[in-house]
C-alpha cells in the first residue's frame, strides 16, 4: 500500500483484530482541511462490509466515509472522509 509522502504510518497506527482483520486510522490535518483515512486489510479475503461499517462507526466522525476504489483481487479496502472548511482558504487569483 503505497500513502502520501506527508503521511507517516506506523504500528501506533494500527490494530489486528483477533479474527485477523488489520485496522489503520489516521487523520490528515492542515488549515483548511482535515482527511480522516481508514484502511482495512485481511491475508485471506477482502474485508466485508458490515466489519468496517462497524470499525467506521467507530473512527470516522463528522460525515459519511467513502470508499476508494481498489485493485482487483485486492484484500485491502480504504475509506476517507475530506473535511474543508472553505472560510480558512485562500482566495483563487
Amino acid at each position: 500500500m503505497k500513502l502520501p509522502v506527508n503521511r507517516r504510518i506506523d504500528e501506533t497506527h494500527h490494530h489486528v483484530t483477533p479474527d485477523g482483520l488489520s485496522v489503520w486510522y489516521t487523520i490528515q490535518v492542515s488549515p483548511h482541511s482535515r482527511i480522516q483515512e481508514a484502511v482495512f486489510e485481511r491475508a485471506d479475503r477482502m474485508p466485508g462490509d458490515e466489519e468496517c461499517k462497524r470499525w467506521l462507526a467507530l473512527l470516522v466522525t463528522g460525515g459519511e466515509a467513502v470508499e476508494a476504489p481498489s485493485m482487483p483481487g485486492s484484500m485491502t479496502r480504504r475509506f476517507d472522509l475530506f473535511e474543508r472548511d472553505p472560510e480558512r482558504e485562500a482566495p483563487l487569483a
